[in-house]
């Protein structure tokens, strides 16, 4: 939390009252360089014993810029969620709706769908959880103004972008009100054009043999098997074993209306990935090369395994998303969240256990590329860009409400949300810009405390 002195807090207060006649509705930047120190090591220690060299990594590339090391903390994000000021912009209905929970421009990519639609989406779920819809665009909106500001945009024309994002989000949102738009909505080729339409053009021409070149060798008995390479790692026996018993359990998490047949699931080879993301380093994640649809080795597939803990959201908003509701089981938590939020679902989503820990797996899809932020160079690009970004975020919540769920949010998002904000859109708009602005210099200040630690050697996992 911001630790202002109480006084100072109070002073700050009675000054925006007395003075300028409203309350204060930001907070100003400080540096807290001890209380990040902290959130940092009592976030990551907890993987320390399991994956040191990976936690290693992850100091590393948050020690990269202030949007790299924001990436890396969520968990400081979420935890000035508790005590900063609400938005003016959220009643009851939308105070707890399914959130990606860690927007930012890099969990957005090009992909394609179960239907063979190459569309641009989101592409991370694992901080999914239920909260206030503004805290997707909060985090969207700092990563906006921190990501443009290491492109060389001006704060004017980075906040210009922000308003641009929420311009699309409300748009799309009303758009959205009273119909059923959203559940057949998406972002393709024949609508979008600039960086994004490069994007998913790129996805289009990607190739099953090519990705599994990446990753894989065919041997001198004919079979497919992963390469080893400083980030492929071989696993001692118990730990494949354990994970190969813990594929029942897997196939069983999956519908059984989105189920293939069982031998579609047989398990060639495993390894250890390391160094992927930022945020979750540290957590275990295996790569699984299965048979696929046939026994022929130029269709095989390729099962991402990853270990899922608590949604950070969660830190913020603890108990919105009732345990029992994906039986207290994180795998479940996330796979939950990316059925809700995404149209034509991976069939391969699923959860198991493997030694008392909870995984989310879903395909290692060869047509799926990440977003490149620094491809935004311009002004013209990064507004291009990021309107694209507002209607992919106002899709993911429309669509996880009612529609998906009526147990889990029982409202029409869309309407609530267009109702809420109702003919205040400037005043919701600067609401947002005002915050990330504050929220990013104080992300700045975060990230010199956070390098200054990392190169006094203080303990940070």
């Amino acid at each position: 939390m911001f630790r202002l002195k109480k006084l100072t807090v109070i002073a700050v207060l009675v000054f925006a009252v007395i003075i300028l006649g409203f309350p204060d509705q930001t907070q100003a930047a400080f540096s807290r360089s001890s209380w990040i120190e902290n959130q940092i090591y009592q976030y990551n220690h907890p993987f320390a014993s399991q994956l040191p060299q990976e936690l290693a990594t992850k100091m590393q590339k948050m020690a990269v810029s202030p949007f790299a090391f924001y990436r890396g903390t969520a968990h400081i994000f979420y935890s000035d969620m508790q005590t900063l000021p609400s938005s003016a912009f959220v009643n009851l209905a939308t105070r707890a709706i399914w959130l990606e929970g860690d927007m930012h421009l890099q969990n957005l990519g090009g992909m394609r769908d179960a239907n063979g639609n190459n569309v641009f989406d989101t592409s991370d779920f694992d901080e999914g959880y239920l909260g206030p819809y503004v805290w997707d665009l909060r985090r969207m909106a700092v990563s906006i103004l921190l990501a443009a500001k290491e492109n060389g945009l001006s704060s004017n024309d980075a906040q210009d972008v922000v308003r641009n994002f929420l311009d699309t989000y409300l748009n799309k949102m009303g758009d959205f009100k009273g119909t059923n738009d959203e559940l057949s909505y998406r972002l393709e080729s024949s609508n979008t054009n600039g960086v994004v339409n490069d994007l998913i053009q790129k996805t289009a021409a990607n190739s099953r043999s090519n990705f599994l070149s990446k990753y894989t060798l065919i041997n001198t008995s004919g079979d497919r098997l992963f390469q080893t390479t400083s980030e492929l790692q071989p696993l001692s026996s118990n730990t494949y074993s354990a994970i190969t018993t813990a594929m029942s359990s897997y196939i069983t998490s999956i519908a059984s209306s989105k189920r293939y047949s069982n031998s579609y699931y047989i398990v060639k080879d495993i390894r250890l990935k390391l160094g992927s993301g930022t945020g979750s380093l540290g957590r275990y994640r295996y790569y699984l090369l299965i048979e696929g649809p046939t026994s022929a080795t130029s269709d095989d597939v390729i099962l991402e395994m990853k270990q899922e803990t608590n949604s950070t959201v969660a830190i913020a908003a603890p108990g919105l998303l009732p345990s029992s509701v994906y039986s207290n089981h994180q795998g479940a938590r996330v796979s939950l969240a990316a059925k809700a939020m995404l149209t034509n679902t991976d069939p391969l989503v699923g959860y198991t256990t493997v030694n008392n820990i909870f995984f989310f797996l879903r395909e290692k899809s060869p047509y799926q590329e990440d977003f490149d932020y620094k491809l935004l160079t311009s002004k013209s690009k990064f507004l291009d860009a990021m309107g694209y970004a507002g209607k992919v975020v106002a899709k993911n919540h429309a669509i996880s409400d009612k529609d998906y769920n009526s147990a889990i949010v029982s409202y029409s998002v869309d309407k609530e949300i267009t109702d809420v904000v109702g003919n205040n859109t400037s005043a919701f708009k600067n609401e947002i810009v005002n915050f990330a602005l504050d929220y990013a210099t104080q992300v700045e200040y975060d990230y010199a405390s956070f390098v200054s630690a990392l190169n006094r050697g203080v303990i940070l996992y």
